[in-house]
C-alpha cells in the first residue's frame, strides 16, 4: 500500500519529524509529508494534553496546601510562594524561540493519540453487546485453585431487556417501530460475516529487556483465527524501543474469528524465541459498536496527499447510513454551505481541490461536519471513533498483570 512506501521512505530519512523541521515561518512542504509527519505532530499534541493535565492537578494540589497554610501561618507568604513556581512551569511549557516554528506545525492534520486502549475511551464497545466468559463448572479438588483463564471454555455475546409490556407510548410511536420486536430493532443479523483486518503496528516503547544484555530483538507476532503471522525477520536488533511501521492484512470471518491478538517476541538465534508480551483486542465489539470502530473518522476530507480519505466508504455515505439506521431525518444539504440533520444545522466549505489545484463541488467537508459532532444530534447521536492511534500494554501470561 502506499503508506508501507512512504513508511520506507521515512525510514531511510532517518525518522525525524519530516519536512517541518527546517521550515520556520512557510508552510511545510504538501509533498514532504506523509502519515509520520502526522503521527509526531500528534504525539506532541498529546504530550501537551498530559502536560496541561498534570500542571492543572498541581495547582489545585498547591491551592490546597495553600488553604491549609492559611488556616496556621500568615497569608503573605504561602501566596508569594505559590506564585513563583506557576510562572516557573509556564516557562517549562512554551520555550519562547520554538513559538514561530509551532505555528508553521500546527498546519499538519492531526490524528488522536490514545495513551490507552481504546476500548477504555469507549465503554469497552459494549454499547449493546455484552461478553460474558464460558466457564467449565469445577469437578475435583485441583479444579478449586485452577484460575478463571484457565476454566473459560468460550465467550457468550448478547444483550438482555427487560420492559413492561405494553411498551411505553413514546416508543411505540417511533417511525418505522415494530412492538412485536420490542427492544431490539435494527440489530444486524447474526450470520457468519467476512471482513478484512488491517492492522498498523507502529511501535512499542519501553519493551521488558529479554537479554542479558538488557536489550530484546524484537518482532511482532499476530494471530486472528486459524491465521499465524510471526514477523521473524524483520526483527529489530538491540531496541527496546523499536519502531516497527507495519501494516498486516488478515481475512477472517465473525462470529468464529474475532479475537485478535498482537504479540511482540524477543528474537534468540539459539533456543525457543519468548514471548515479551501481547494484546488482545475483540475485533467483533468495534465492528457492530454504535461508535463505529471499524475505520475512524478523520479531521479532513482530502482526495490526495499524505491525508487521503482512507474509509473505503465518503463521509456522505456514513452520514446517510448511519441517518437511516438511526431513523433521524436527513440529511439535506442546502445552499451556502448548509446541511441540516434533524433538527440542526451545521455549516461548512463545499469546495474542494484535486492534485492539480482545480476545484470541484462536494457535500464531503459538510457530511464530515456532522460525523465529527454526530454525538451531539438528539437520541441516535453517540461519539464517533476518530482516526486515531491506540496505545495498548503488553501483558505475559507467566507475569499476570505487569506491563511488559
Amino acid at each position: 500500500s502506499e503508506e508501507e512506501k512512504e513508511k520506507k521512505k521515512k525510514k531511510k530519512k532517518g525518522g525525524g519529524g519530516g519536512g517541518g523541521e527546517e521550515v520556520e515561518e512557510e508552510e511545510p512542504d504538501e509533498s514532504m509529508l506523509d502519515w509520520w509527519s502526522k503521527y509526531f505532530a500528534s504525539i506532541e499534541t498529546m504530550k501537551e494534553q498530559l502536560r496541561q493535565q498534570e500542571a492543572a492537578a498541581a495547582e489545585a494540589e498547591e491551592k490546597e496546601d495553600m488553604e491549609i497554610a492559611e488556616g496556621s501561618k500568615g497569608q503573605g507568604k504561602s501566596k508569594e510562594k505559590s506564585k513563583a513556581p506557576k510562572e516557573d512551569k509556564k516557562k517549562k511549557q512554551q520555550p519562547a524561540p520554538e513559538l514561530p516554528e509551532k505555528k508553521s506545525k500546527q498546519k499538519i492534520d492531526e490524528l488522536k493519540v490514545f495513551n490507552k486502549e481504546l476500548e477504555t475511551e469507549f465503554d469497552n464497545f459494549e454499547d449493546w453487546l455484552h461478553t460474558f466468559n464460558l466457564l467449565r463448572g469445577k469437578i475435583g479438588d485441583n479444579d478449586d485453585n485452577a484460575t478463571e483463564e484457565e476454566r473459560i471454555v468460550g465467550r457468550f455475546k448478547g444483550s438482555m431487556c427487560v420492559y413492561k409490556v405494553p411498551l411505553p407510548d413514546d416508543i411505540t410511536k417511533e417511525a418505522g417501530y415494530d412492538p412485536n420486536f420490542g427492544m431490539f430493532q435494527g440489530i444486524p443479523s447474526n450470520d457468519p460475516i467476512n471482513v478484512l483486518v488491517r492492522v498498523y503496528i507502529v511501535r512499542a516503547t519501553d519493551l521488558h529487556p529479554a537479554d542479558i544484555n538488557g536489550k530484546a530483538d524484537p518482532y511482532i507476532a499476530i494471530k486472528l483465527g486459524k491465521t499465524d503471522i510471526k514477523d521473524k525477520e524483520n526483527y529489530i536488533s538491540k531496541q527496546l524501543n523499536p519502531v516497527f511501521g507495519k501494516s498486516f492484512d488478515i481475512e477472517a470471518t465473525f462470529p468464529m474469528e474475532s479475537m485478535l491478538t498482537v504479540a511482540v517476541y524477543d528474537w534468540d538465534l539459539v533456543g525457543t524465541d519468548d514471548l515479551i508480551g501481547e494484546t488482545k483486542i475483540d475485533l467483533e465489539n468495534r465492528f457492530y459498536s454504535k461508535h463505529r470502530a471499524t475505520c475512524g473518522v478523520s479531521q479532513t476530507y482530502s482526495i490526495h496527499g499524505y491525508n487521503t480519505w482512507r474509509d473505503p466508504m465518503k463521509p456522505s455515505q456514513i452520514l446517510s447510513k448511519l441517518c437511516k439506521e438511526g431513523k433521524v431525518d436527513g440529511p439535506h444539504f442546502g445552499p451556502g454551505g448548509r446541511v441540516k440533520v434533524a433538527n440542526r444545522v451545521f455549516t461548512g466549505p463545499t469546495e474542494i481541490e484535486d492534485e492539480n489545484g482545480q476545484k470541484k463541488q462536494t457535500d464531503e467537508h459538510l457530511a464530515l461536519t456532522v460525523l465529527r459532532h454526530w454525538e451531539d444530534i438528539p437520541r441516535a447521536g453517540c461519539k464517533l471513533v476518530p482516526e486515531h492511534v491506540e496505545t495498548r500494554p503488553l501483558l505475559n501470561p507467566d507475569k499476570p498483570g505487569i506491563e511488559q
